[in-house]
């Protein structure tokens, strides 16, 4: 039989008295209720004075007849979930940042995966708040990277902290005001046209896959020819049209860029992703288009560039980072400062009242042989 919220009070107040701290998880799972509906019930308690909810767990008020312990629980018992598309291929080296950072605080992270399907991000996140979770790390399946008019709305909804990974919202939308890190993408675009302008081509192509990093990619890349003055480079086919087939995408690729070299003009081209430059460089030289002789090359991304039999020289955003960063702003938003330590910013539900923020962690660029800048190996 399911309790009156009157008698859920009672009993988390008797428990808590007796045990003097425990973990909300737990506390949810000994009185058969979800973890989202005690959350709220400690809440209203707590705003209350009659407990105390720090770092994940419900602790008895220090000054009454049970005495709570003089220093914050440590962020053991504190749960991070992470909701992203794919732990493959980019997202990999960002969730490894996140579940390192997480654990070293003593905390735990647990995972949901998207699989860039319709509404399964909300999906998942419900999943991991009803298991436990204390905050949310978010990666949503915004197609350009960023949530159209009225798409995004459950993730400023959440009753949790909430940090976007590799995601940023259009001011004016309101998840623009959550705390986010990402990769500067325009800013690694940009570095990567700078260099090939260094190197002395004044025509540079940009061939992106669609994925919600293309848009950033554009941006940077457009700034970058127009602040050095170079010549503008008319749009590759897939800006405007993209291709649902991977075939599809290569071969008109191959041939935006075949076209840009015959005629005359374009001698430089960064290509996103680098497992996309991987297969379109032998087709570019069965063409009779040398790299780097005829068209240097810079792939984007760097998760395989190095391993290409021509070396290519990329842009690498630091995914790592990205998700180090996330997880220790999310903490900081919980309350965690460092493992053990709490936040003196902290109030009485356990989460710090500081500004919220917006990092943007910037890529490097890693000099190899496909740019020209680098004599092949003998």
């Amino acid at each position: 039989m399911r309790l009156h919220v009157d008698q859920r009070h009672e009993r988390v107040l008797e428990l808590v008295r007796e045990r003097g701290s425990l973990r909300v998880a737990e506390l949810a799972e000994e009185l058969g209720m979800s973890a989202v509906t005690l959350r709220r019930d400690v809440e209203a308690l707590a705003a209350q004075g009659l407990v105390e909810r720090l770092h994940g767990a419900v602790v008895w008020p220090t000054g009454q007849s049970r005495p709570a312990p003089a220093a914050a629980p440590p962020a053991e018992g504190l749960v991070v979930g992470m909701v992203v598309p794919t732990t493959e291929y980019y997202y990999a080296d960002v969730v490894r940042g996140a579940r390192q950072t997480v654990e070293a605080a003593g905390a735990r992270l647990t995972i949901g995966l998207s699989r860039y399907l319709p509404d399964e991000d909300a999906a998942q996140a419900r999943r991991l708040l009803s298991t436990g979770a204390d905050g949310l790390l978010l990666t949503p399946s915004w197609e350009r990277g960023c949530p159209e008019r009225g798409e995004g709305l459950w993730a400023v909804e959440q009753e949790v902290p909430v940090v976007l990974v590799e995601r940023s919202a259009p001011l004016g939308h309101p998840a623009a005001g959550l705390d986010r890190v990402r990769s500067d993408h325009a800013h690694g675009a940009a570095e990567a046209v700078a260099h090939l302008a260094g190197l002395g081509h004044r025509a540079i192509a940009l061939a992106v896959q669609d994925s919600p990093t293309a848009p950033r990619l554009r941006v940077g890349y457009r700034a970058a020819v127009e602040a050095l003055g170079l010549t503008p480079v008319s749009a590759a086919p897939l800006d405007d049209a993209p291709s649902r087939s991977e075939a599809k995408r290569f071969e008109r690729t191959l041939e935006y860029l075949c076209e840009a070299v015959a005629s005359g003009n374009v001698t430089a081209a960064i290509v996103h992703s680098d497992a996309d430059a991987i297969v379109l460089i032998p087709r570019l030289q069965a063409r009779g288009v040398r790299v780097p002789e005829d068209l240097a090359v810079i792939a984007y991304d760097d998760e395989v560039a190095g391993l290409a039999d021509l070396p290519l020289t990329a842009v690498a955003p630091d995914k790592h980072a990205v998700g180090a960063a996330a997880a220790r702003l999310l903490l900081d938003r919980l309350g965690v400062t460092e493992p053990g330590a709490r936040d003196p910013r902290a109030g009485e539900t356990g989460r710090s009242s500081a500004a919220r923020r917006h990092l943007d962690i910037l890529p490097s660029l890693r000099i190899r042989v496909s740019c020209g800048a680098v004599a092949a190996a003998p």
